[in-house]
């Protein structure tokens, strides 16, 4: 018993901290993004809270676990605001804050990928409704930092953003399955995902689109 509750508090210290960094992270996406839409202090922190912790809010709701963390700690606030501060007076030593955004996105995708998908194996979901909560829990921070900018969603227009979720995601199950480290697994993961995603940006690589002739008649 002693070592089987040692297992579930090393899992749920891992689960942690793995939120508090991708906390951090796609807050400063979310704030980049929102210093490149030129919004005032206010909104600039409103949108690192929002990119921060909406994955987490959804993933949440849907495995039962309210109210959700972000609601419930205080110190997701507090990280999120930290970071939009940061990136709001730290900003003009980061030249090229399209690429920042892309960066930190990247990161904040793969930490949450693999995070999400841990927190619902904890909660007891299944394999592979874990790794779709995994991947919703990585795209859930971009998607409402995007429209509250009022920009597509990456995740619906970008080279491989929920599928490099989704294989991180895959890592964490699969390391569950074969009783493998979990710190392993996730750190596998995650590196997986930011991996995939960066040479995707970098090559081009996409999924196809549907043709359409601009010169048909509606």
């Amino acid at each position: 018993m002693p070592q089987v509750e040692g297992g579930i508090q090393a899992v749920r210290t891992l689960v942690l901290t793995f939120d508090v960094i991708g906390t951090f992270v796609f807050a400063l996406s979310g704030a980049a993004a929102g210093i490149r839409a030129r919004l005032d202090l206010f909104g600039i922190l409103v949108l690192s809270f929002a990119a921060a912790s909406s994955g987490g809010i959804m993933r949440d709701l849907l495995i039962g676990s309210v109210p959700p963390a972000a609601v419930k700690e205080w110190w997701y606030v507090a990280v999120s605001l930290a970071a939009g501060l940061t990136m709001f007076y730290w900003h003009p030593r980061f030249h090229r804050l399209r690429s920042m955004i892309l960066v930190f996105d990247a990161a904040g995708l793969a930490v949450f990928a693999v995070a999400g998908a841990q927190k619902a194996l904890a909660f007891g979901i299944g394999p592979m409704q874990a790794a779709l909560l995994g991947m919703l829990t990585g795209v859930g921070g971009g998607i409402a930092r995007d429209l509250l900018v009022n920009e597509v969603p990456t995740v619906l227009r970008s080279e491989l953003y929920a599928i490099a979720a989704l294989a991180g995601a895959l890592i964490v199950v699969g390391g569950h399955v074969l009783q493998l480290n979990p710190t392993a697994a996730a750190i596998g993961g995650a590196v997986l995902c930011f991996a995939i995603r960066m040479i995707a940006i970098r090559r081009g690589w996409r999924l196809p689109t549907a043709r359409v002739d601009s010169h048909s008649s509606s």
